[in-house]
């Protein structure tokens, strides 16, 4: 039996397309579609400028092989995608002989998830090193500061005059200030266990945006929420994740000047981005987007934001963005910053999605009917 061939390319893990001798799509399969999101039915006979971009990998490696008729390979070649998250892929380009009336053959793979996965190992080993950093500063800093607050509780009661008595109130002031900084950056030595119960996320995020609204830096800040109403339940530490969310919420108004700015909160179920349970299966994954519209930050902070103590704010501790990150790492996800001068930044924290356990359905009278709960958007 001689099976189809759009049969056998669909059953292909790699994105697959074939291009005329003009660059014009003449089929794909069901992965290329994926990636690229598409149909066959929307992209055949369609230019390759015109599915990916004049100016993208795809068709400029394309345009090159075709001109040359000589293979040629692209490495991690980003692909913008409008409705779920962008991909890193690998792209090989290989002339068709003449004779079978030229074109071209395009190798898509993904290479998301790997990278994915290597960046959450990296992100596991700095926060292992920051614990290390952490135990050492508690061991050296936290006794001596313990012996400086009682020399000056004593200096503050023996003082005779009101000068001396503020002075030694503003040394025990600022050796609690920096016992707090100290007992903030324990929380990546300490190791704390999640405490994982069934969470609504959407439930989560309106508590903390209610606390955000209530900040007097959100006075003139539009908060908008747009919700995917077919997450279910996860299971979490809720207070943990409230934790993260608010941290990135303040992050997002101190960003913005007097006149304020406006901050959205988007969550989605992605298929694309699987990340490895305990028990190694693939699960799906959540992802929440925090994104403000503030004055972005400079490529050259970029790459140092989660670095405990590192910090643009002239009153900032730069340990909010850190301590989220870990949490968001305990959890399994991981939590990406992108951001460029004068657009603005987004935050996307992206989290297994390990379905809580249904309760027990108890039974019902014939004349109980659910509602289903709605929520704004």
């Amino acid at each position: 039996m001689v099976r189809p061939l759009q049969t056998i390319l669909d059953a292909v893990l790699d994105g697959v397309v074939v291009v005329d001798d003009a660059g014009r799509v003449e089929l794909l399969n069901a992965e290329a579609c994926r990636i690229l999101e598409t149909s066959s039915a929307h992209a055949q006979g369609v230019p390759i400028e015109r599915v990916a971009g004049p100016d993208h990998a795809l068709a400029t490696v394309t345009g090159k092989v075709l001109d040359q008729l000589r293979p040629a390979i692209a490495d991690e070649i980003a692909i913008e995608r409008r409705f779920s998250g962008d991909l890193i892929a690998d792209l090989a380009v290989a002339p068709l002989p003449e004779a079978d009336g030229a074109g071209a053959v395009l190798v898509l793979r993904d290479r998301t998830i790997q990278n994915s996965l290597r960046e959450t190992l990296s992100e596991r080993e700095k926060l292992t090193s920051y614990g290390h950093i952490a135990a050492g500063i508690a061991h050296e800093v936290k006794n001596p500061l313990s012996g400086i607050r009682g020399a000056a509780e004593l200096l503050e009661l023996r003082a005779e005059d009101d000068r001396s008595r503020r002075t030694a109130g503003l040394i025990v002031r600022e050796v609690d200030r920096i016992s707090a900084l100290v007992d903030e950056l324990m929380v990546f030595a300490r190791g704390e266990a999640l405490d994982p119960q069934p969470v609504n996320v959407h439930q989560v995020l309106d508590e903390v945006l209610e606390l955000i609204a209530a900040d007097p830096l959100a006075r003139e800040t539009r908060i908008e929420r747009i919700y995917d109403p077919s997450i279910p339940e996860l299971m979490a530490d809720a207070s943990r994740l409230a934790q993260v969310f608010l941290n990135l919420g303040r992050n997002a108004l101190q960003a913005f000047d007097e006149k304020g700015g406006e901050l959205v909160v988007r969550t989605r179920v992605s298929l694309d981005r699987r990340v490895a349970a305990s028990d190694g299966r693939m699960l799906p994954t959540i992802v929440v987007e925090v994104r403000d519209d503030g004055p972005g930050i400079p490529p050259e902070d970029l790459q140092r934001l989660a670095t405990p103590f590192f910090t643009t704010k002239p009153d900032g501790t730069g340990l909010g963005l850190a301590v989220a990150r870990h949490w968001v790492t305990q959890h399994g996800g991981t939590l990406d910053v992108r951001s460029s001068v004068g657009t603005g930044t987004t935050v996307r924290v992206t989290l297994p999605l390990e379905r809580a356990a249904p309760n027990p359905t108890p039974e019902k009278s014939p004349t109980h009917h659910d509602s289903p709960r709605e929520r704004e958007g």
